[in-house]
């Protein structure tokens, strides 16, 4: 990934909040004193065999990167690349409701889109929205001492791939499905009734917990220790893993986590892929004043969000680098 990126420029405009630089969730770009606009992409191929639920995943999936970064969602456009046969253009019109009724819980519209014909079936969205450059939260702001809260539980790599194997119904991964559906707004409006006590945010997506968690601290400069016991997992993650039911971007990640974390003596092979696991529309991962952290909770709670743990803890040390114990 470093030898694409060395050919992404940098850029040096005032008007621009947030780049590629720090790998954080959303461009962001100042228009008036008091508004910037967050912009943000992502598409991916079916990861449930619901046409209606696919579409939904997708636009929270998309969404997401707003919330993360503290903005109110505006428009999406579609992104499609799909099959022309009929059969499955009927299932895109399914797919492309279950996204358009996820915008509308978000209060965001959906003004357009763009398709390309495709053997395997991808959507997603181009997502738009807007924050006060005062109440923007990045990836690049976490300070040691900084208590780390998760919003939704681990582990959809996995099941999606046992759901793909038949190894999982559908009936078994409705609840899963449900959580990939739901919006990270709740997340977000707690996070801004903590206002200045959060320091950094981002969601946990295609990189898994880890992958996430080190472009965080890469960005601020800063360490972390993780507490793998206290990691929220799905049900039955932990037995798919000792069956090898795993997505080979789970492994990947894994693989690329090793050159900058440290493994207690305890961590078994299973956590080791829990939290490398890549994951389709995650939760937040908010690093809050550790002096503020049940305040956060409270405020998570409130909002309902699936889960609000604290799963480890921001420390002084190497930029990007953790432990987990």
């Amino acid at each position: 990934m470093a030898q694409v990126l060395r050919h992404v420029p940098v850029i040096d405009d005032p008007r621009v909040l947030v780049d590629a630089a720090s790998r954080d969730d959303a461009a962001v770009y100042l228009i008036a004193d008091d508004r910037a606009v967050v912009a943000t992409v992502d598409f991916f191929a079916p990861i449930v065999d619901d046409p209606y639920a696919f579409g939904a995943i997708a636009a929270a999936n998309a969404f997401s990167d707003l919330y993360a970064m503290g903005a109110t969602p505006l428009f999406a456009l579609n992104l499609v690349a799909w099959p022309r046969a009929p059969e499955m253009l009927e299932l895109l019109g399914e797919a492309i409701k279950g996204g358009l009724d996820t915008a509308e819980r978000a209060g965001a519209f959906v003004l357009g889109g763009h398709s390309i014909d495709d053997a395997e079936p991808k959507l997603g969205m181009v997502a738009f929205g807007e924050v006060h450059p005062d109440r923007l939260i990045d990836n690049a702001s976490a300070r040691p001492g900084d208590a780390l809260v998760l919003t939704k539980p681990l582990g959809t790599g996995v099941l999606s791939t046992a759901l793909k194997q038949g190894a999982l119904t559908e009936t078994e991964m409705e609840w899963p499905v449900k959580v990939m559906s739901t919006l990270n707004a709740g997340a977000a409006h707690a996070m801004a009734e903590l206002g200045e006590a959060v320091h950094a945010a981002t969601d946990v997506t295609g990189f898994g917990l880890l992958g996430h968690l080190h472009n965080m601290l890469a960005a601020s400069g800063v360490a972390a220790r993780v507490f793998a016991g206290s990691v929220p997992l799905f049900d039955r993650v932990r037995d798919f893993i000792e069956e090898d039911i795993v997505p080979g971007g789970t492994k990947r990640n894994l693989e690329a986590s090793e050159e900058w974390t440290t493994w207690a003596a305890g961590v078994s092979a299973v956590d080791r892929l829990i939290l490398s696991d890549a994951q389709t529309s995650g939760g937040l991962l908010i690093a809050v004043d550790s002096a503020r952290k049940d305040d956060l909770i409270a405020a998570l709670e409130r909002h309902e969000t699936p889960v609000a743990v604290v799963i480890g803890g921001v420390v002084p040390g190497s930029e990007g680098t953790m432990e987990v114990v």
